[in-house]
């Protein structure tokens, strides 16, 4: 039976430790990319309504509130989810970064 050596283990450790981050980050980011599709049909539809005021789901309850009011706030949360996204992808490249040197001394390791 072949043995790997001790550093081979820590390196593959350390490499399912990342790919696990990675695939945490990808969901994140699918998940952000998500809500900002929604919050981007939803000002689509208050920039097309002829009313002044709209219903807003908070929680279990709907509240009537202006509709440039409603705006103003979906336009300040998908700021913060492209704020986000972009943390994300910064994460997502230093993790590929990292996944790849990994891969290279695993490679030298094992031969």
């Amino acid at each position: 039976m072949l043995e790997v050596p001790e550093d081979a283990k820590n390196l593959i450790a350390q490499f399912q430790n990342y790919q696990q981050q990675l695939q945490n980050i990808l969901i994140q980011k699918e998940s952000m990319k998500m809500q900002n599709l929604e919050i981007k049909r939803a000002l689509e539809e208050l920039n097309t309504t002829a009313q002044k005021t709209a219903y807003k789901i908070t929680g279990q309850i709907m509240a009537n509130k202006p509709v440039e009011e409603l705006k103003n706030e979906l336009g300040e949360t998908k700021e913060n989810i492209d704020v986000r996204i972009k943390s994300l992808e910064k994460n997502e490249e230093r993790l590929n970064g990292k996944l790849k040197d990994l891969q290279e001394k695993l490679k030298e390791v094992i031969k």
